[in-house]
């Protein structure tokens, strides 16, 4: 063969992985697709009263409080960061909330102004719990997980204390009042879902859309190269952080009337769900990649796994904790390498 032929045989040997990558890839992107596709087959076929309306309503209803937290913990996630404080976190925010409206009603004259307060109030401590984690592991140069398993004590902690050991419990003109939140549907649809819709539209937007959700990227991948880009990474993890308790706080507001009350069980084990989620949708728990997208269907999955277990008693409804434990570790060894 002539010497001058050889450089094309070696550019065609040097394109040939290029494409294999991308079809893993998208395959892989696939991958929380086509397992809910397959859950709800099996599901269908386990049980004929799993493919009904109501039934889908009630498993998308019972996902946007968890589902609206992922998008949230999607970006701390991409950052590299964590926070195992959620679940604690929305707890102790549906206590000041309850106690807040039970306290402003009389006083305003107003049970209406004061279920609104009560709601702007659940944003607002969100954002100052989410502002402080941040502070912490930025200025405070603490390990994330440090701080939140801190903070996770913290609020729990309160929580408990506010309620004596109890439970805090909205009166009941109050209660009846702030139920539609919850129960009321929009087009067929309940509220929550809608509002989880909502919160993962503008969540995608920000990801994939602004400089902002370039730089959570970024930062994820490689710090270090990401400061040398002027980046200003400090600011960047604060604001990840403040964003994901402004979500806890919305999906708080939305789960105080469904049952009115607040106990130190409350919120319980939702960071496990929120986490699982994310990785499940495919975000790289070393950080650096992710979608809310992914993660929305990785929320979803994960209540069809519950669902499908409550209607046919595969196995006790106590393990779906143990499930999803399961679901996540098995998701990490599959990333392992992953960034």
């Amino acid at each position: 063969m002539p010497p001058e032929q050889l450089p094309s045989t070696d550019t065609q040997a040097a394109h040939r992985p290029v494409v294999q990558p991308r079809w893993t890839e998208r395959l892989h992107g696939f991958g929380p697709v086509i397992g809910l596709v397959l859950l709800c087959i099996a599901g269908t076929l386990l049980n004929g009263d799993f493919a009904t309306l109501d039934n889908a309503m009630n498993v998308l209803t019972r996902t946007a409080f968890i589902g609206i937290i992922a998008v949230g913990m999607c970006f701390v996630i991409i950052s590299g960061g964590i926070d195992l404080s959620v679940g604690s976190m929305a707890a102790l925010i549906a206590g000041c909330v309850i106690m807040f409206i039970n306290a402003m009603g009389p006083a305003l004259g107003s049970p209406l102004l004061a279920v609104v307060l009560g709601a702007v109030l659940a944003v607002v401590l969100g954002a100052v719990f989410g502002l402080a984690h941040g502070l912490l592991i930025t200025k405070g140069r603490i390990e994330p997980f440090i701080v939140t398993l801190g903070t996770l004590g913290i609020f729990r902690a309160y929580l408990t204390y506010f309620a004596d050991g109890g439970a805090l419990t909205l009166d009941n003109e109050l209660s009846d009042l702030y139920a539609p939140v919850y129960y009321a549907s929009l087009l067929g649809i309940p509220v929550p879902v809608w509002v989880f819709f909502i919160v993962a539209v503008i969540g995608g937007l920000i990801l994939n859309r602004t400089a902002y959700g370039r730089y959570v990227q970024a930062i994820g991948s490689n710090e270090q190269v990401a400061r040398y880009a002027a980046v200003g990474v400090d600011n960047v993890k604060i604001m990840t952080y403040v964003l994901l308790g402004v979500c806890v706080g919305i999906a708080t507001l939305l789960y105080v009337p469904r049952l009115g009350s607040a106990s130190p069980t409350t919120g319980l084990l939702w960071e496990l769900e929120a986490i699982a989620a994310v990785i499940v949708g495919g975000t790289a728990l070393k950080g650096g990649a992710g979608s809310i997208t992914g993660t929305v269907i990785g929320a979803i999955l994960l209540s069809v796994i519950s669902n499908i277990l409550n209607l046919t008693s595969i196995i006790s409804v106590y393990l779906n904790a143990a499930v999803q434990g399961i679901v996540i570790i098995v998701v990490a060894f599959l990333q392992r390498g992953k960034r």
